[in-house]
């Protein structure tokens, strides 16, 4: 199985509703065999069950927690409906690996299995005493997980809530990743390979075409060490590749490596994931701050506070000193990867572009825009900087094409933190 196959493979584990579920159902049924077989008649008389009330606790058990599995699903359609219809579809990516819901699920798969296998065992003259008391404990455990996860998702699907998640998933990834990048390239700085102007040799198509997912840059390289030539990725983690479409260049060295090899090591799917994309999760971001400027939803106030969240994604953006490119070297520092990376205006103008399209009309947008923007000239390097003042500038040319109004135009030009209620003072 290639790198890319158990890439997806992982994806498709972290996203599956019924794996772990399912070990819960076979852990419950391993757990009823090893009471049963363990049990004892020491324990005190307090515990111990006749065979009609062993039952009839075992058979309410089973029960319930089939009522209760259907209810957890019931929340479940309910999230996705909602986040759908006013977060952003691509947030149903990041829902699906939620562990405590994973768990929830887990025990009450468990417990039901738990306790069907121990009704088999029970008969007029043995009644497997320890297997009901822990049948009870697990009811309490299910219960109070029960408790806990509604207390989640009540608290969590609020949009400010799932922004501060995503936002915080993101800058994990990108420091993750960048250092991770910038670890392997060449001690000697960013040298031009001279290959790569002599054209390539040879090019890696996709087979079936979809998104790049991910790549693994070390195996890359040191594929390209091996053939003695150089490797240029020509898409973006994120890009959608149309089968056949070239995702390689191959420059140099006296054999190509075999297609099917470099291809191993990219994985493509169906929709981007945030392994090794952060713009993912900055799409993310600015799907439910536009989902909120939308006439049906109008709700400005929850763009702002989206917009709290993007600030501070692009604060760390700004320090981690992107390129829109890295040049990855062997133990040798002989450059033998090329990978394309996003900029720091890349990141800006996904950040701000559709917000400001689509929310130029309301002065709180217009507002809280203008003191992101000033806030992020002096947070960014000097070298960072010319991409904000070009965004602040388009952002006054929207304003006054949308506000003819002399008073107006002035309000929506003042920068304000809050949107509304807290202008900057001299």
């Amino acid at each position: 199985m290639s790198w890319a196959s158990r890439f997806r493979l992982l994806q498709y584990t972290k996203a599956s509703l019924w794996i772990v579920p399912l070990l819960g159902l076979l852990l419950g049924v391993l757990l009823a065999e090893w009471a049963v077989s363990v049990d004892t008649t020491g324990l005190p008389a307090g515990w111990r069950y006749s065979a009609s009330t062993a039952s009839g606790v075992l058979t309410a058990i089973v029960g319930a927690m089939i009522a209760l599995l259907g209810f957890v699903v019931t929340i479940g359609v309910l999230v996705v409906q909602q986040a759908t219809g006013t977060l952003s579809p691509r947030y149903m990516r990041l829902w699906y690996r939620d562990r405590l819901q994973k768990a929830v699920l887990a025990t009450f798969t468990g417990t039901f299995s738990f306790s069907f296998a121990l009704l088999r065992t029970i008969e007029s003259d043995s009644v497997p005493d320890l297997g009901v008391s822990l049948a009870g404990a697990a009811v309490s455990v299910s219960l109070l997980l029960l408790l806990v996860y509604l207390n989640r998702f009540t608290h969590n699907l609020r949009p400010v809530a799932i922004a501060e998640l995503v936002g915080r998933l993101g800058e994990t990834v990108l420091v993750r990743g960048e250092a991770a990048v910038l670890g392997a390239a060449p001690r000697a700085g960013e040298p031009v390979p001279p290959a790569e102007g002599s054209g390539p040799v040879a090019y890696v198509r996709s087979e079936r075409g979809g998104v790049i997912q991910a790549l693994h840059a070390g195996r890359l390289t040191a594929l390209a060490a091996r053939h003695d030539c150089l490797l240029v990725v020509t898409r973006l983690v994120g890009d959608y590749v149309p089968p056949g479409g070239v995702v390689v260049e191959v420059h140099g060295g006296s054999s190509a490596p075999v297609p099917g090899r470099v291809t191993g090591l990219i994985a493509f799917g169906s929709e981007r994931t945030i392994e090794q994309d952060p713009a993912f999760a900055l799409r993310v971001l600015v799907d439910i701050a536009i989902r909120a400027l939308s006439p049906a939803v109008n709700d400005p106030t929850t763009a702002v506070q989206v917009l709290n969240h993007i600030q501070a994604f692009l604060h760390t953006i700004g320090r981690a000193g992107l390129r829109d490119r890295y040049v990855l070297g062997d133990r040798h520092g002989i450059p033998r990867l090329v990978v394309r990376g996003r900029d720091w205006e890349d990141y800006l103008q996904l950040a701000v572009t559709e917000i400001r399209e689509y929310g130029t009309p309301s002065l709180q947008i217009c507002r809280r825009l203008g003191a992101l923007l000033e806030t992020l000239l002096s947070a960014v390097p000097a070298a960072s900087r010319p991409a904000v003042d070009t965004e602040l500038a388009l952002l006054r040319e929207s304003v006054d094409r949308e506000y003819t109004d002399p008073a107006r135009r002035t309000l929506a030009r003042t920068p304000d933190p809050q949107g509304i209620g807290a202008r900057r003072r001299a």
